[in-house]
């Protein structure tokens, strides 16, 4: 059965993606909406402004929108620009057209800037004032990127210690010849590393004496903004954001929906803690991992992923829900055995007995939900406004791929 969408979320977790090498996702059909346009215009038109206020050179997001053609690494502070006006209108077309409350959510995370974006959503800070913080260094982690590989780091076996991970980037960065670093855990079989030089390949040729037989690396054929890393430490990112978001004024706290940090693997986003977290967020890997064990055991019926074209979060629960029907083995598998198990977890009194990690056999009952589909499947008709209580599709049929975004 679909699950209910409206007049709030109350049992779906938001999920907010970040800086890809892909930003502009269905954008440019949303904008030709009828229903949609104006406001997909005037967040397009607004975050063009701010945008061009701290590149110092003209910035026009409707017409990048328009062309559809990706702005690329030399252009990032756009692309952040960009991804944070698509995720702010998707909102607001949920809200104003579509009449759903999404501050009624139960949860909210973000992958990289999406975490932002989630801290945004929930009333803590202003979204156009906190993006002038990464938009603020974008130039230096643009740079920054020219010379740094992002590995992707797996086993199609056992688990991979983030302990070993970490020690082995350490040992590297300690020869003086480039820094590397962790800059997300997905799952405790799949991690990112993002190094500068050489120190990606010389991670790959070590790493066969320091972890398990079975891992593989992966290099990314793309550069990425080394957040998340300390390598954001060499250009003073850190204390300089620091200093900026001391600057910002606070909105509401807690946040709601609470949201999760990928940054401290925690809910951790009070008045008191919110700026040094978002601190942490610059050069602490992502906890993605976290999150999605979270999630599942919130109890939430359905995540739904917001910005254009979400696709490493999305792929990750995918790949979690696969796991787990491979696990429970083929034949003797059926959605009413799996419904029976997640049942059981679902019940507080029997989940306090079971282990935490026994949440993860309800990955294949989480429905997973793109809203930038859903908004053009459930768009109103010609002359329409709104249509609030239409229903969320089924997650069948979502084409997942290889997760590289960062």
């Amino acid at each position: 059965m679909p699950t209910p969408l409206g007049p709030d979320l109350d049992d779906v977790a938001l999920a907010f993606r970040g800086y890809n090498t892909t930003n502009l996702g269905r954008t440019r059909e949303l904008l030709h909406v009828p229903a949609y346009g104006e406001i997909m215009w005037e967040e397009l038109r607004r975050y063009s402004r701010i945008c061009s206020e701290w590149t110092r050179r003209p910035s026009d997001l409707v017409e990048i929108v328009k062309v559809n053609v990706e702005p690329g690494l030399d252009r990032y502070a756009e692309s952040v620009a960009l991804i944070v006006a698509v995720e702010v209108a998707h909102l607001r077309l949920l809200r104003e057209v579509h009449g759903v409350d999404y501050s009624q959510a139960k949860l909210a995370f973000g992958y990289s800037l999406g975490e932002m974006m989630a801290v945004c959503c929930g009333g803590a800070f202003k979204a156009e004032e906190l993006l002038r913080i990464p938009l603020a260094m974008a130039t230096d982690c643009a740079d920054l990127a020219r010379d740094a590989e992002m590995g992707v780091l797996f086993s199609r076996g056992g688990a991979i210690s983030e302990h070993d991970v970490r020690r082995l980037c350490a040992d590297i960065t300690h020869r003086g010849r480039g820094t590397i670093g962790l800059s997300a855990i997905l799952s405790p079989n799949s991690y990112l590393i993002i190094g500068q030089g050489y120190t990606v390949d010389v991670f790959k040729e070590e790493m066969k004496a320091a972890l398990p037989a079975a891992a593989h690396l992966r290099i990314n054929e793309h550069r990425w903004p080394p957040l998340h890393t300390s390598i954001v430490r060499q250009r003073h990112i850190v204390d300089r954001a620091a200093l900026m978001l001391d600057q910002l004024k606070p909105g509401k706290f807690p946040p709601t929906p609470p949201v999760f940090s990928l940054a401290t693997g925690k809910r951790s986003y009070d008045e008191h803690a919110a700026r040094e977290v978002l601190r942490q967020w610059i050069d602490h890997p992502q906890r993605l991992w976290d999150a999605v064990v979270e999630t599942l055991n919130s109890g939430v019926s359905a995540v739904l992923h917001i910005g254009p074209e979400p696709n490493l979060i999305l792929a990750t629960f995918a790949r979690v829900a696969e796991n787990v029907k491979q696990q429970a083995n083929g034949k003797t598998f059926d959605s009413y055995r799996m419904k029976a198990m997640s049942g059981l977890i679902s019940r507080p009194w029997l989940a306090n007995l079971l282990p935490k990690r026994a949440a993860l056999l309800r990955a294949p009952m989480l429905k997973q939900i793109v809203l930038e589909d859903w908004l053009i499947e459930h768009a109103p008709p010609a002359g329409g406004t709104h249509r609030p209580h239409v229903k969320l599709p089924a997650a069948a049929g979502v084409d997942v791929k290889t997760p590289d975004s960062a």
